[in-house]
């Protein structure tokens, strides 16, 4: 017998049904060696000597195999078929050295496909671990490791707030953020266009556009306002038209090459939204599966069999007239040879997604769109006709243009067409017919509009468009661009809005400091020579330790230049850098860096305790306006350095939303010499900026709401908000509501119930109580129940709570009554709080409500405690890694310290 590892147990089970009784199948889950994630693990002194060590969660994995080979003679390595792939088949082989002695044999296979035929056939050709690629994967790793172990503690120290670098994470994000630097500088351009709907002989309409005006062709700005648009229009209305030419010419299109990794996470983005991470791990189940065939791969050629079988199955489908003369060939983009895989394709041709009959939402469209691409690339090309009419005025002085298209044959259009990611040109493809035109017929006018436009800046990136370049920058690998994506989002450097990525402060401060002092690590041409470095290792073209001494050199001199940096010399910098940003340009013109409170002060880049960046006045302590360094937002949503005025309160007092060091916040007044901390209660988690308006502003500035006395002993109970979250209050006992909303709807009964399951938890568990009636299902969905309560019967539906009042026997009571009593307590408005009460807003502690007074003082402590923990600002996390299979190493600790060992930084 003989013992197979592969990487996860879904895989093991589906090659174990393959190869039978014959073989031991066991799973190594990833990858089961890493660097210890400390400083010292990758030696530069000594040839860059690596130290590996088992993970803890994989030593029972490592201890499975070397018990199986104590029994077992051969030990076959099936890793997947790429540069990881072999990484961990190495890592075993090491790991396992002392269970290898004696006559044990070591092979090495591998296969394209999880199917029985290609796992047979791999079986009968088995190789030596690749040592090339072992030597690539190993100066990429040691790459990562020297990067992120030497530049992220540089960001700590002098960029507080910084969480960590990466060779390739952050030349990503530098895309980004200079995306974004793009949109804030551009200004929109005015230009107008001006169509007409003109009618055939026949009586048949079709739409035009003004192409040539005075006899000169237009070009975009010409018209550049509303009168010079509407000149044009008078232009053409005065004129007669005819028809000058109408040409027709045949086109075709052909399909697109069928998936390689970048293309489908493309795909899927485009179509279905997916996230990289989302789509990979849905191929990774299909490949484990045996559905498709393996999913990292850069290769876009396909197998002669495959190529077969597909063109059978077109044939099947849809007739002969759908397949091409002969097989399309699609020409390989990878730059290394020796990892060029095959396409991602379908095993099994004929096995179409209903036939499959996937239960898994993602899978299943995964799986269509693999399975349409793959027959679509080797069907025929559609056959179009394109047509151009030209019509002009007699004089040449008025041209028009219309186009339009008509599909001869579909050919693979019938199945499948690729998702474009911005159609605001307006694509020709999307044209429709024109009706039968001849030449120098007249036309009629029927209408002639003018149009006006704007020049829109440049798309955020999307997941999708943000791989695309990187693949066209040669950055990254087909195998890391999901982990690189998801990397500087939970680095909360980028931010996903409605499918757009946006950077987060912290993520431009990152990009300014690294753009300043370490800007070659950061340019494109370099990282992309750097992958062709590590591509020619692979081949065996260079030697991996001479690459690693030449970029070590260099960039360990750059981090030595950055030793005598002071935090306010970087600072400055950055506050000269990013200043068009920081500083947008006021509506009256005056300066933007003049502080709009103190308005003597200048504003600065200055940063927290507690790490981050916000932009404070240089009056400090005598002005204490501060706000944080994004000031633009999202456009008709943005928050203004100002605030955004809300409204007024009954007294007068201006209610505005703002925005903080701490995020969004609501406030009552101005900040004076007199009042230097007003009213103010944050936005609470869920709460949109844009959602608030005056009366939500004023339910939260007038938190702790009271709810009322309580029945038993009179005391006020009160509803607020907390530190951690929502809660109701009684005497010293706090309970936590589920919903922030409730917060302001909770009436009597609801928080006498949650108080006493509060309490009854503190004494033991009890069982809940059962409904005296059931009365059926509400209107708006959910069940309508008669309850038991400590101060009398009350009808249940969801979070409402409706007392029955007295005279009314809870049994007797019907379903049209229990939704008139439910409806009257849900259409009541929250309860505002009495004006003598000034009980400040609770934080979370279990503290006696203090007078008002004593709020300003409150807030100042809660405000500045995340910058108290000291011993947690020690803790850093780990530098950020991401080229590894399998996470591993301890869990972020508590305040934020991220303990994760070092991954392989991309």
């Amino acid at each position: 017998m003989a013992v197979v590892v592969v990487e996860s147990p879904a895989k093991a089970k589906t090659i174990n049904k393959y190869l039978g009784s014959d073989y031991t199948v066991l799973a190594s889950y990833g990858h089961v060696r890493d660097l210890p994630p400390k400083d010292g693990s990758v030696d530069p002194e000594h040839e860059f000597a690596m130290t590996w060590e088992v993970a803890a969660d994989s030593k029972k994995h490592v201890r499975a195999i070397a018990d199986a080979l104590k029994t077992d003679d051969t030990l076959i390595l099936a890793t997947d078929p790429d540069r990881e792939g072999e990484a961990i088949s190495w890592h075993l082989q090491e790991a396992l050295a002392s269970s290898l002695k004696k006559g044990k044999t070591v092979r090495r296979v591998t296969f394209n496909a999880i199917t029985k035929s290609a796992v047979t056939e791999a079986m009968k050709a088995p190789r030596e671990v690749d040592t090339a690629l072992v030597e690539a994967y190993l100066a990429r790793r040691a790459l990562d490791y020297l990067v992120g172990f030497t530049l992220s503690p540089v960001l700590w120290r002098k960029l507080p707030g910084a969480k960590s670098a990466g060779r390739v994470q952050s030349v990503c994000l530098r895309l980004i953020v200079e995306r974004e630097m793009e949109i804030e500088a551009f200004r929109a351009r005015e230009f107008w266009t001006v169509s007409a709907v003109l009618a055939t002989p026949r009586g048949q309409e079709f739409e035009a556009r003004l192409t040539v005006l005075g006899g000169k062709k237009l070009e975009k700005f010409d018209l550049a306002t509303s009168e010079a648009a509407e000149l044009a229009v008078q232009a053409v209305t005065s004129r007669p038209l005819k028809v000058a030419s109408v040409e027709a010419k045949p086109a075709s299109r052909n399909p697109s090459a069928p998936f390689m990794t970048s293309t489908l996470q493309q795909e899927a983005s485009r179509k279905f939204g997916m996230g990289a991470k989302q789509c990979m791990s849905a191929a990774q189940r299909l490949y484990e599966a045996g559905h498709i065939t393996y999913m990292r791969t850069d290769g876009i050629d396909m197998a002669p069999e495959a190529v077969m079988a597909a063109r059978d199955e077109i044939k099947r489908r849809f007739g002969a007239n759908y397949v091409p003369d002969s097989p399309r060939m699609y020409k390989n983009k990878a730059k290394n040879a020796q990892e060029a895989h095959e396409c991602i394709r379908p095993t099994d041709m004929s096995a179409s997604p209903e036939k499959l009959g996937l239960t898994d939402t993602d899978q299943r469209k995964l799986y269509e769109l693999i399975w349409k691409r793959t027959l679509a690339s080797q069907m025929a090309a559609a056959r179009l006709e394109r047509t151009t009419v030209e019509i002009a005025s007699p004089d040449g002085q008025v041209g028009l243009r219309a186009t339009g298209q008509v599909v001869l044959f579909d050919g693979f259009l019938k199945v499948y067409e690729e998702g474009r990611d911005d159609r605001s040109d307006g694509d020709e493809d999307d044209e429709g017919r024109l009706p039968q035109i001849m030449a120098n017929e007249a036309v009629e006018k029927k209408s002639i509009t003018p149009e006006q436009h704007h020049t829109q800046p440049p798309p955020r990136y999307t997941e999708a468009t943000l791989v695309k370049r990187m693949e066209e920058l040669g950055i990254g690998r087909p195998s890391t661009y999901a982990s690189i994506v998801s990397t500087i989002q939970d680095r909360e450097y980028v931010r996903k809005d409605k499918n757009r990525l946006i950077p987060e402060d912290k993520g431009r401060l990152v990009t300014a400091f690294l753009a300043n002092f370490f800007r070659k690590y950061v340019e494109y041409d370099f990282t992309a020579d750097l992958e062709g470095e590590l591509d020619d290792v692979s081949a065996g073209e260079r030697n991996y330790k001479e690459v690693l001494a030449r970029f070590w050199r260099d960039f360990s001199a750059a981090v030595a230049e950055t030793a005598d940096l002071r935090i306010g010399e970087v600072l400055d910098k950055l506050d000269e850098f990013l200043a068009p940003h920081l500083y947008p340009p006021r509506p009256d013109g005056s300066d933007p860096r003049i502080c709009p409170t103190c308005g003597s002060g200048r504003l600065h880049l200055k940063t927290a305790r507690g790490g981050g960046a916000f932009i404070g006045c240089g009056n400090y302590p005598d002005c204490r306006y501060t706000r944080p360094i994004s000031v633009t937002g999202d456009e008709e949503n943005a928050i203004s350095p100002d605030g955004k005025l809300l409204g007024h309160d009954e007294d007068g007092a201006p209610i505005s939303l703002r925005s903080g060091r701490f995020g969004p916040y609501v406030q009552k007044g101005e900040v004076t010499a007199e009042v230097p901390k007003p009213p103010r209660a944050s936005l609470p988690k869920g709460w949109a900026p844009d959602t608030v308006d005056l009366d939500r502003a004023l339910m939260l500035l007038n938190l702790p709401r009271l709810v009322g006395s309580h029945p038993e002993d009179g005391q006020p109970v009160e509803a607020a908000i907390g530190r951690y979250g929502p809660y109701v209050k009684h005497g010293s006992t706090y309970a936590n509501l589920p919903d922030v909303e409730e917060v302001f709807t909770i009436g009597m009964n609801r928080a006498v119930e949650v108080l006493a399951q509060k309490a009854a938890g503190r004494r033991g568990a009890s069982a809940p109580a059962q409904p005296i009636k059931e009365l059926g299902e509400h209107p708006d969905g959910g069940l309508l129940a008669v309850m038991p309560g400590r101060y009398g019967p009350y009808v249940k539906w969801g979070k409402v709570n409706a007392t029955i009042p007295k005279g009314i026997e809870p049994e007797a009571i019907t379903l049209e009554e229990a939704l008139a009593l439910v409806a009257e307590k849900a259409g009541k408005a929250p309860k505002k709080k009495a004006p003598a009460r000034k009980a400040k807003a609770e934080e979370g502690a279990p503290k006696k409500a203090a007078p008002k007074k004593a709020a300003a003082k409150t807030t100042k402590t809660a405000a500045k405690k995340p910058a108290a923990a000291k011993s947690t600002a020690k803790k850093k996390a780990a530098p950020d890694t991401d080229a590894s299979r399998k996470p591993a190493g301890r869990r972020p600790g508590r305040g934020g310290a991220a303990l994760r060992p070092f991954r392989a930084g991309r």
